[in-house]
């Protein structure tokens, strides 16, 4: 029953779009962008309370939201971290752990709606505002990103250059929002006609068109060092992605694998990112 229910769900959203929108477009449009916005999960669980509470630095005010920011102190340069969908500041911890071996001084933050930020959406010219403000703020040497955070980073770097940043890291990240979009679109079962309001919604809201919005493009003008895993068989984000990335990206380095998933909380991987930083 639980799978019936889940499939019939998106299909009969995708039908209320469809033919709702022919007298309400513009609210159509925002109610189908904040479903496709809504975090379901990324809170702090039990387990991941007492490794967090335990670098709690201070609460940022950005764009309307409180968001939890973290420091494990070194006397190295600083290293922003900035995590992916549904997750937290926790999923960091293995890296972190490398990171403070090597000295390292190290800040992360909850993005809005994650952790113990606030809000319920997010979506990523929101999460560009949030890592915008950590970056003044902070001053970060290098940057390291995973998913759609890897995705925050490119973004932020194509609309604010930061002089200050040296090197970005960027992990599993998708790159075109097309083909995002795409997939909630075949998840719901929309049809062309309500994409094209959606498109219209997007970019009177945020002055993009959806084919608009591509790290790929972004790279081109990047000027930083790059480093981008990614793995060949990622089932959340495709491997041609970051092959886009690489392909426009002066001065990156493409690490391909094979069979560590999306995450990539690997040794080898957090290895890789350390050496990368320290060369």
């Amino acid at each position: 029953m639980k799978k019936l229910i889940a499939k019939i769900v998106p299909l009969a959203y995708g039908q209320y779009f469809n033919i709702s929108s022919l007298i309400l477009p513009k609210k159509m449009a925002h109610k189908a962008f904040n479903l496709f916005c809504t975090v379901r999960k990324g809170r702090v669980l039990p387990q991941q309370k007492d490794y967090l509470d335990d670098a709690k630095l201070e609460i940022e005010q950005v764009a309307g939201h409180q968001l939890q920011s973290y420091h494990w102190p070194g006397n190295k340069e600083t290293v922003l971290l900035v995590h992916g969908w549904e997750s937290n500041t926790f999923r960091w911890r293995n890296l972190i752990q490398k990171l403070k071996e090597a000295d390292f001084n190290i800040v992360a933050f909850d993005a809005p709606s994650h952790g113990y930020s606030t809000g319920k959406l997010l979506y990523v010219p929101l999460y560009e505002q949030a890592l915008h403000h950590m970056v003044k703020k902070y001053d970060p040497k290098y940057l390291v990103g995973h998913s759609v955070g890897g995705m925050t980073l490119m973004y932020n770097e194509y609309k604010n250059p930061n002089p200050g940043v040296e090197k970005m890291v960027v992990i599993g990240a998708p790159s075109e929002f097309h083909e995002i979009m795409q997939q909630y679109q075949d998840i719901l079962k929309f049809n062309n006609r309500f994409m094209g309001v959606l498109d219209n919604y997007i970019r009177n809201r945020f002055g993009f068109q959806i084919r608009d919005f591509s790290t790929s493009k972004f790279a081109k003008t990047n000027t930083k060092k790059g480093l981008l895993f990614h793995d060949k068989l990622d089932m959340v984000a495709p491997y041609h992605a970051s092959k886009q990335v690489h392909a426009s990206w002066k001065g990156n380095k493409l690490i391909s694998t094979e069979g560590l998933g999306h995450s990539m909380h690997q040794e080898e991987v957090n290895d890789e990112i350390i050496n990368f930083l320290v060369a």
